[in-house]
C-alpha cells in the first residue's frame, strides 16, 4: 500500500481555503433537522433527522451506526450537498454548507452506497473527469498514484463496464479521493465484497486516516466499527441515542459472562451458585452473568470450587459493540445495522 500517493503528508486541494486554522471538528452539525412533505391523503410523518448534534473530531475514524431508516444516508446526502435541510446548521472542516457551499463539498469526498458509474469511461478517464469537475489543475492530479494505491492500475484503460464489483467499489472511492479532501464518507463501502477486498479497503482506509484524513463510516457489519473506528454514534429514528469515545461506549453495559468448564458432568447445580445466577450451558459448563461493578469473578470461582467442582478451563465474554446497538435501538435482528 505504500505508493507516493502517500509519500508526503497529507494536504487537501484546494490548499488555502482547508490548511489555515485547522478546526478541532472535521464535521460539526446542531439542530440539524430534515422533514419530508407527506403524500397526499396521508399523515405527517416523523422527522428523518430531528433536531441532530453531532461533532466529529479531526483525525478520527468514525462510525456513525443505525438501523435500517433512522437517518444516517439522509444526514451523509445533506453533508454532500443533495438534500436540503430543513433548519439548523452543519459545518464540513469548519465550513458552513449555506454560506460556503462550493467549499465545503470541496472538503468532502463521499463514497455512496450505489455503484454508480459510467460504463463507457476508463477509470483514468472516470478520475480525471472527477478532478476536472472539481477544478484540480492538471499538473495537480494524482489519477494513477490513487489507481495504483487502490489496486486497478491494471485496470486504468479498461471500460468500466469490465469491472467486476469489488473493483467498481474500489473505483468509488478513488473518485471519493481525486480533490484530496480532508473528510473521507463512506456509506456501507464493504456491502457485498468479498473478504480479501475488505481487508485490502481497510488497510488503506486506516493508511489515509493516519496521514490526517477524516473518515466517517456507515457499515451494517458491526464488528468492523468496532475494530476501525475510535469515536462512534448510533443514530435512532432520526436522533443520536449515543456519541462517545469507542472505549467509553464500550463501558456501558455493566456486564459480563463466565463460561466455567468443570471436570465431569454436573448433574445440577448447588444452591451455593443458585445465588449466582448460575446456568448449565452443557453438561460440564457452568455459565455465569455477572455485574463487574458489583462483583468480582474471583467470587464466582471460589464458590465453584467451593460447591466441590474442579476448573479445568473458562472463558469471558465481554460486552461488545453488537449489545450496545440493540439496547438502544431496541432492534431484535442482529443483523440490521446499515442502510437508513
Amino acid at each position: 500500500m505504500a505508493v507516493s500517493f502517500f509519500a508526503t503528508e497529507w494536504r487537501p486541494w484546494p490548499r488555502k481555503p482547508m490548511t489555515q486554522n485547522l478546526p478541532d471538528y472535521a464535521v460539526e452539525v446542531r439542530g440539524l433537522t430534515k422533514m419530508y412533505r407527506p403524500s397526499k391523503g396521508r399523515a405527517p410523518s416523523r422527522p428523518a433527522l430531528g433536531s441532530v448534534d453531532l461533532a466529529i473530531p479531526r483525525g478520527s475514524l468514525f462510525g456513525l451506526l443505525g438501523p435500517n431508516g433512522a437517518g444516517k444516508s439522509t444526514l451523509i446526502n445533506i453533508l454532500a450537498g443533495l438534500v436540503v435541510k430543513s433548519s439548523g446548521t452543519a459545518k464540513i472542516w469548519g465550513i458552513d454548507i449555506d454560506r460556503d457551499p462550493r467549499n465545503a463539498r470541496a472538503a468532502i469526498g463521499v463514497v455512496p452506497q450505489e455503484l454508480n458509474i459510467d460504463p463507457f469511461f476508463t477509470p483514468r478517464q472516470l478520475l480525471e473527469l472527477q478532478a476536472g469537475l472539481y477544478g484540480v489543475p492538471a499538473r495537480e492530479r494524482h489519477s494513477m498514484e490513487i489507481l495504483r494505491a487502490l489496486h486497478l492500475e491494471d485496470k486504468a484503460e479498461a471500460y468500466a463496464r469490465t469491472l467486476s464489483g469489488g473493483m467498481r467499489r474500489r473505483l468509488l472511492v478513488a473518485k471519493a479521493l481525486v480533490h484530496r479532501p480532508p473528510v473521507l464518507v463512506l456509506d456501507e463501502p464493504t456491502a457485498g465484497v468479498d473478504v480479501e477486498l475488505r481487508r485490502q479497503l481497510w488497510e488503506y482506509v486506516v493508511q489515509l486516516n493516519k496521514r490526517g484524513v477524516t473518515v466517517l463510516l456507515t457499515t451494517h457489519y458491526l464488528e468492523e466499527a468496532e475494530e476501525l473506528c475510535d469515536h462512534i454514534a448510533i443514530i435512532n429514528r432520526g436522533k443520536v441515542v449515543a456519541h462517545d469515545e469507542k472505549r467509553a461506549l464500550l463501558r456501558r453495559i455493566d456486564a459480563k459472562t463466565v463460561n466455567i468448564t468443570v471436570s465431569g458432568q454436573v448433574a445440577a447445580l448447588p444452591p451455593a451458585l443458585e445465588a449466582f445466577s448460575a446456568q448449565l450451558a452443557a453438561p460440564n459448563v457452568i455459565s455465569v452473568h455477572y455485574q463487574p461493578s458489583r462483583g468480582r469473578v474471583g467470587e464466582i470461582l471460589d464458590a465453584v470450587r467451593g460447591a466441590g467442582f474442579e476448573i479445568v478451563d473458562l472463558s469471558t465474554v465481554e460486552t461488545d459493540l453488537e449489545d450496545i446497538f440493540l439496547q438502544l435501538t431496541g432492534d431484535d435482528d442482529r443483523k440490521i445495522a446499515g442502510v437508513g
